[in-house]
């Protein structure tokens, strides 16, 4: 089983093309950066992934998504190897996405991407946007809305 489920920011709006001939094919290229859980001193904050998507999907993206948007995507991980015109075997590996959807909302997509940095190199492992920053004033810390105190009886679940 090949499945790759990740949440992260795009860190730099999406590359789209269109295959040639009589059915043309949207296709979108994007990097994603995705935090890590745990984090060590000396070690990268975030693992960049780079992404590709076809069809409507890569319309999707072109319609909607923007460096810094948050989204989940499912997709499986390709390796797409090659060698280069000086002969040498160059290894990438990059998620071929099945489906996606924005993770937050779009007031809070909006308010983060304005504070969202991406890295001056591609390569480069020095992520700058915080999911948590620019958050809503009643999101806690890990995204999900804080209920006040004394509103149990208002839930339809209890």
């Amino acid at each position: 089983m090949n499945t790759v489920i990740l949440m992260g920011r795009l860190t730099r709006d999406p590359e789209i093309r269109y295959s040639s001939g009589e059915n043309a094919t949207a296709i979108a290229h994007y990097r994603i950066a995705v935090d890590r859980r745990f984090k060590r001193d000396g070690q990268p904050d975030a693992d960049f992934f780079d992404c590709v998507v076809f069809g409507r999907q890569a319309e999707f993206v072109e319609k909607y998504l923007h460096q810094g948007t948050k989204i989940v995507l499912q997709g499986r991980l390709q390796n797409d190897n090659y060698t280069d015109r000086d002969g040498r075997m160059v290894y990438r590996n990059q998620i071929v996405v099945e489906n996606q959807e924005f993770a937050e909302s779009k007031a809070a997509s909006q308010q983060s991407a304005s504070s969202y940095r991406a890295p001056a190199d591609p390569q480069s492992r020095d992520y700058a946007a915080d999911s948590r920053q620019g958050s809503a004033p009643d999101t806690s810390a890990d995204g999900f809305m804080n209920i006040p105190d004394g509103i149990d009886e208002e839930l339809p679940f209890n």
